[in-house]
């Protein structure tokens, strides 16, 4: 049994806003005005009470937006997030608990890694796209360039720390298939619920140019 290619998964998604629920309403609302911005994937993160059920909702009222649940840290989450209805899972590191569990499951995953031998790790249980997390904290720019050449196979979703304007830097890399950021859901335009804003800052994140 093979790992299911998160990358194939996630093409065309080169932008995935790291979104926290406050509430399951708010989810529905925030990956909506995502999706008019024409951002097309999610990761809601497990980080308060709400957020299972508010990954059930976002995959059940907004089918075409790719949810997925970050903050992934042990099996029996993973289990849960793939019954409610998440097409992938993330964690800001990875485990041989979980690495193997996303092969068992079927599950779509992009573990966590910041070193050579997690990215190894990774490798060796078939999983190809790896968030690179904290990207900014650990000079992720300068780790990229260093391993296209040992890890040609790797492909990474950079995550934390990242803004616009680093973004444009990022998508440049080679080996970067995609990015993760919470700029485009910024907490004071979801407290008050100006969704116009975060499509404007979907709007914005689409059009940044690949290379």
């Amino acid at each position: 049994m093979s790992a299911v290619d998160a990358q194939a998964l996630l093409a065309g998604h080169r932008i995935i806003p790291v979104y926290t629920p406050g509430a399951v309403d708010e989810a529905v609302s925030v990956a909506r005005a995502l999706l008019a911005g024409g951002i097309g994937a999610i990761e809601i993160t497990l980080r308060t009470d709400v957020a299972m059920d508010a990954v059930a909702a976002v995959a059940s009222q907004v089918p075409q937006m790719q949810v997925g649940a970050g903050t992934v840290l042990d099996v029996e989450q993973m289990r849960r997030v793939q019954q409610a209805g998440a097409a992938f899972a993330v964690s800001p590191g990875c485990s041989r608990e979980l690495l193997e569990a996303a092969v068992a499951l079927r599950m779509a995953y992009l573990p966590g890694v910041a070193t050579g031998s997690e990215v190894m790790a990774a490798l060796a249980t078939g999983h190809r796209l790896l968030k690179l997390f904290p990207a900014q904290a650990i000079n992720a720019l300068e780790l990229l360039a260093a391993w296209r050449g040992p890890f040609a196979q790797a492909r990474f979703c950079p995550t934390g720390g990242i803004d616009a304007t680093l973004a444009r830097e990022y998508l440049r890399q080679p080996n970067v298939a995609c990015l993760g950021g919470s700029w485009l859901t910024p907490a004071d335009a979801v407290q008050a619920g100006d969704w116009m804003r975060i499509e404007r800052l979907a709007r914005e994140a689409s059009a940044l140019p690949d290379r």
